[in-house]
C-alpha cells in the first residue's frame, strides 16, 4: 500500500490550535448517484467582481486561544499561502456586505396564513425538537447569455417579527444556501432532461454550532428547455435518511402544485423528532389519492444515522480507504474529486465518521462552491469536496492528498505526501483489513455501517483506549491533568507508540482529552468508545487467565 513520494518538494504548515470548540453533530447528507451529468456548467472566463455568496464555514481568523467576540465568526482555516486576497478574505468581506445588501425576493406560501408564533413553539424551536427550521426553493434566474443567478423563490415558514441581528443572520444563511445549491457557477444551459440528485452541506455559525443543509435538485415541470431548481431543508438535526424520504414526498407534491407542499411541511414541522429507533407518522392529503400516512423511522445508532459507507467502499478499495483514513487521523489536507454532488457528500462524511469517537475540528466543506475554490490554499487541515469541472482551477501545491472518487478515474491518488502507507501500525492495519473483508456486500446499509464502524473503532481502542488511566484529578471537582508522556510510554509496541506520539498532537485528540479532564458528561460516541474499551480489557484479562491455567 506504499505510495511513492510526490515529485515536488513537500513542506508542511502548522495548524491553529483552537483550545475549545463546540462539538455538534457533523454535517449529514448522502444522496443518490445520477447515471449521467446532463447539464452544462461552462467555466467562467473571469473571476473578477463581487462574491455572491459564501459557505458559512470559514469566516474571520482569530489567534490561538482567543475567544471570538460577539458577532465575530470563527475561522476553520487559515489565510492563503501567499498572503494574498483569497477565499478566506472574501468570506469576511462577504459577511460584512451581506449586512447591508438586499435580501433575495421570497414569495410566501400560496394562499396560506403566516406560521403561528406562540411561545411554546418558540421554546420547541430553540430546543431543536423541530424537524427543520425552514424549507427554501432556489431557482436559477436568467441574467444575460447563459448566465443564471440562483435566487430563493419560495420559503416556508416565512419568519416575520425578527429583530435586526436575527434578520441579518438569516440573510447570511439564505445567501449561503443559494451558493451551495448551485456550486458549479453561473454558466448553465437550459435542459429538457435532468436526473435529480440529493446532497448536503454544513453551515457553521459564529459560536461553532452547525446547521445541516439537505438539498435535492430536480427539473421543474414545464415544456421546453429550462434550468433545474433546488429544494433545500435547513435543520440542526443530522439524519439524512429521514430527510431523503421527506424530499421524495416534497418532489411528489411539487409535480402537482407548489401549494401542495405547504400542508405536508406544516404537519412535519408540528411533529416531534423521533428518538433513535422510533417512528413518527405524518398524515397528508393528496388530490385523487386521498389521505396518505408517511412513516419516518430514525436509525437506532444515532451516531451513524447520517452515514452510508457503501459509496465510500464502492469508490475506493479497502486498502485505499486505509490510506485516506491514515491521512485524516493525522489531520492532513485532503481533497476529494468527483462529478456527482451526492458522491462527494457521501464520501467525505463517511471518511469523517471513520474517526469516531473523535471529531474532525478543522475546515469541512463537502462541496466547495466555484467562487470559493481558493479555500484549497488554506495552510490548515481540511476535508474538501471539489467537482471535477473545477479541477483545472485548483492551484498546484504539495503536502496534501487528492483523492479521485469518480467512476471513470484513471488513478485514485493524483497527489500525495508519500508516507500514507506507513502511518498506521502494520499489525493494527492488517486487523482493520481483515475486519473489512467480512463486511457485507449487498446487505442492509445499517449492517454495513456497523461492521465498518466497529473495525475502525477497535483501532482507537487498541491504540489510545488506556487514556483514562493517565488522567489524574487534584481533588473533588478539580481539573484533571493528562499525563501525556506516561500515556504513550506505557505502549509496548514500538510502531504503535510511534503512531500515538503523533496522534496525541492532533486537535481532535486534544479536545477529546480536555473533555475528560473537565469531567464533562460523555457524548454518545464516547459512551460507545468507553464500552468497547471495557470489553477489550475484559478479553485481555480472560486471555491472561487462560494462559495462566495452561
Amino acid at each position: 500500500m506504499d505510495l511513492s513520494p510526490n515529485s515536488r518538494r513537500s513542506f508542511s504548515f502548522s495548524s491553529l490550535r483552537i483550545k475549545r470548540r463546540h462539538h455538534s453533530a457533523d454535517e449529514a447528507g448522502f444522496g443518490g448517484r445520477r447515471a449521467q451529468r446532463p447539464f452544462s456548467s461552462a467555466r467562467e472566463t473571469s473571476r473578477k467582481g463581487s462574491v455572491p455568496g459564501d459557505d458559512g464555514s470559514s469566516l474571520q481568523l482569530h489567534k490561538p486561544g482567543e475567544q471570538p467576540k460577539a458577532n465575530q465568526a470563527v475561522s476553520h482555516s487559515g489565510p492563503p499561502a501567499d498572503g494574498g486576497p483569497g477565499a478566506l478574505q472574501r468570506f469576511s468581506n462577504l459577511w460584512a456586505s451581506l449586512r447591508k445588501g438586499k435580501r433575495d425576493k421570497v414569495t410566501d406560501p400560496p394562499d396560506v396564513p403566516p406560521a403561528e408564533q406562540t411561545s411554546s413553539r418558540q421554546q420547541r424551536y430553540a430546543s431543536g425538537q423541530y424537524f427543520f427550521e425552514y424549507l427554501v426553493v432556489v431557482s436559477l434566474k436568467k441574467q444575460d447569455g447563459n448566465n443564471y443567478e440562483p435566487q430563493i423563490s419560495y420559503q416556508f415558514p416565512k419568519r416575520d417579527g425578527l429583530i435586526r441581528s436575527q434578520r441579518d443572520e438569516e440573510e447570511k444563511i439564505l445567501k449561503a444556501i443559494t451558493l451551495f445549491c448551485f456550486p458549479e457557477g453561473i454558466n448553465w444551459a437550459p435542459l429538457t432532461e435532468y436526473h435529480s440528485e440529493t446532497f448536503s452541506f454544513v453551515l457553521t455559525e459564529i459560536d461553532g454550532s452547525r446547521k445541516n443543509g439537505y438539498c435535492r435538485r430536480l427539473l421543474p415541470g414545464g415544456r421546453g428547455a429550462r434550468p433545474p431548481e433546488a429544494f433545500c431543508i435547513i435543520s440542526t438535526l443530522a439524519c439524512f435518511g429521514l430527510f431523503s424520504k421527506i424530499f421524495d414526498e416534497v418532489e411528489k407534491r411539487r409535480q402537482i402544485s407548489m401549494a401542495m407542499i405547504y400542508p405536508f411541511m406544516q404537519k412535519l414541522r408540528e411533529s416531534p423528532f423521533p428518538a433513535p429507533g422510533n417512528t413518527v407518522e405524518i398524515k397528508s392529503f393528496i388530490p385523487e389519492s386521498g389521505t396518505e400516512i408517511i412513516s419516518l423511522t430514525r436509525p437506532l445508532d444515532s451516531w451513524l444515522e447520517h452515514v452510508d459507507f457503501s459509496t465510500l467502499f464502492s469508490c475506493l478499495t479497502d486498502d485505499e480507504v486505509l490510506l485516506v483514513f491514515a491521512a485524516a487521523v493525522l489531520e492532513r489536507r485532503i481533497i476529494f474529486i468527483a462529478d456527482e454532488l451526492g458522491t462527494l457528500s457521501q464520501v467525505i462524511h463517511a471518511v469523517a465518521a471513520l474517526l469516531r469517537p473523535f471529531t474532525w475540528q478543522h475546515t469541512f466543506i463537502s462541496i466547495v462552491p466555484r467562487i470559493l475554490i481558493d479555500v484549497v490554499m488554506a495552510p490548515t487541515p481540511f476535508l474538501l469536496g471539489v467537482q471535477r469541472p473545477l479541477l483545472d482551477l485548483l492551484p498546484e501545491q504539495s503536502d496534501l492528498l487528492v483523492v479521485d472518487v469518480s467512476e471513470d478515474k484513471e488513478k485514485t491518488f493524483t497527489e500525495w505526501v508519500g508516507d500514507e502507507g506507513s502511518i498506521l501500525p502494520p499489525k493494527l492495519q492488517a486487523e482493520i483489513l481483515e475486519a473489512l473483508r467480512n463486511k457485507p456486500n449487498a446487505s442492509a446499509a445499517e449492517e454495513l455501517n456497523r461492521v465498518v464502524s466497529e473495525a475502525f473503532l477497535q483501532f482507537f481502542v487498541k491504540t489510545v483506549g488506556h487514556y483514562s488511566s493517565y488522567v489524574t484529578y487534584g481533588g473533588p471537582g478539580g481539573q484533571g491533568q493528562f499525563e501525556k508522556r506516561k500515556f504513550y510510554k506505557a505502549i509496548d509496541s514500538k510502531t504503535t507508540r510511534h503512531f500515538v506520539k503523533k496522534f496525541i498532537q492532533t486537535q481532535m485528540f486534544d479536545l477529546f482529552i480536555q473533555e475528560v479532564e473537565q469531567r464533562q458528561q460523555c457524548g454518545p460516541q464516547q459512551g460507545v468508545f468507553h464500552r468497547k474499551i471495557l470489553e477489550h480489557q475484559e478479553r485481555k484479562r480472560e486471555k491472561k487467565r487462560s494462559g495462566n491455567r495452561k
